[in-house]
């Protein structure tokens, strides 16, 4: 591992997106991304992203001169289009129009369509806490995920996140995936060479498997309950937006000059609108103290509220450096834009598409 600074890496990732073909403003919001995942311990969807971000952009996949529109449908409702340019520029201006509609009707619905991967949600929902608004959010990618009782994958890992502001404290943040296990995890277990937990995800036979290069299938959360999950993030961020659904939805890896076409959905809620912004802050406040004076479990110190651990993490980090992977630290300080490691990959990155 190599330890650096949040601002080395952002600097890094920034040039390296930048020299892919992306203007600087574009580059800028991806740097910002990556390098607050890493930072916080969301090393899944931060700088051992970047190769493949750099990949699809010199190819043409992300589209470095979009023509972007926003278009409201309602006081409290608006499309916007993303022309299929890398998916966090997209997703943090489609949540800057719903804040604004937020501020002004108490709720902000926002559907973007044609936009690559997105990273992490909770970047975005922390725009909506810094604003004192409760924030979800949630989008769709590639068949992934073998439904219950099924054998062949036909939905994403279609993650969902929630988040709101706290009287004192840091917001309450999650950012979950509908499967066991994140493809993003997979991909930084490969990164480090480490087995997976063999209830993440199955081989091309139907089987457990804890090795992430073998994985042919991932696994839904609690079954039936989570096949039921990605199926509504799939409605809303597809079929509600006119755009491709379920096994229709483009592949991550296997045309990396084409754009992707997803689709997102931010939801934003003013609690000005409702019990008032410091009634309900307080509400969270009390909850959250609640929750920590429960007595722990066997084998914990203590009861956390989601986005807790990542908040430590944070603060470790910016005291003693990020750790990134030699590998990965070595390809961001080089001349190389890729390796052309991704083109036509399976949906897994593996060798073959079937």
């Amino acid at each position: 591992m190599v330890l650096v600074t949040k601002a080395e890496l952002h600097q890094l990732i920034k040039n390296k997106v930048m020299k892919a073909g992306l203007p600087e403003d574009h580059a800028q919001e991806v740097a910002n991304h990556l390098a607050y995942a890493d930072s916080r311990g969301v090393h899944s969807h931060g700088a051992v992203r970047v190769e493949y971000y750099s990949e699809r952009i010199n190819k043409g996949g992300s589209n470095a001169k979009p023509n972007f529109s926003f278009r409201k449908t309602g006081p409290s409702t608006g499309i916007y289009e993303g022309d299929n340019a890398v998916g966090m520029v997209v997703a943090t201006n489609g949540m800057i129009e719903a804040i604004k509609m937020a501020k002004e009707t108490g709720i902000g619905f926002v559907g973007m369509r044609n936009l690559g991967h997105c990273g992490t949600l909770s970047y975005f929902l922390r725009m909506a806490t810094d604003e004192n608004m409760i924030g979800m959010s949630m989008c769709q990618s590639d068949p992934m995920v073998v439904p219950y009782g099924s054998a062949d994958p036909y939905f994403g890992t279609n993650p969902i996140g929630f988040a709101a502001p706290c009287a004192g404290g840091p917001p309450i943040v999650f950012d979950m995936a509908t499967t066991v296990g994140a493809w993003g995890k997979i991909i930084d277990a490969r990164s480090k060479n480490k087995a997976i937990p063999d209830t993440w995800a199955v081989d091309k036979t139907g089987h457990p498997t804890t090795d992430p290069f073998a994985v042919a299938g991932l696994v839904a959360i609690a079954g039936s309950k989570g096949y039921g999950l990605m199926m509504m993030v799939d409605i809303l961020c597809g079929s509600l937006l006119g755009i491709p659904f379920g096994g229709h939805v483009s592949s991550m890896y296997a045309d990396l000059s084409a754009g992707r076409e997803l689709g997102q959905i931010h939801l934003v809620i003013n609690p000005e609108h409702f019990i008032g912004l410091d009634n309900f802050k307080n509400n969270i406040r009390k909850m959250v103290d609640e929750i920590h004076a429960l007595r722990p479990a066997a084998g914990f110190d203590r009861v956390l509220v989601p986005g807790e651990s990542s908040e430590k993490k944070a603060q470790d980090y910016e005291k003693n450096g990020i750790p990134i992977v030699k590998e990965i630290y070595d390809y961001l300080v080089s001349d190389d834009i890729h390796f052309n490691r991704y083109e036509g990959k399976s949906a897994f990155a593996s060798d073959t598409l079937d």
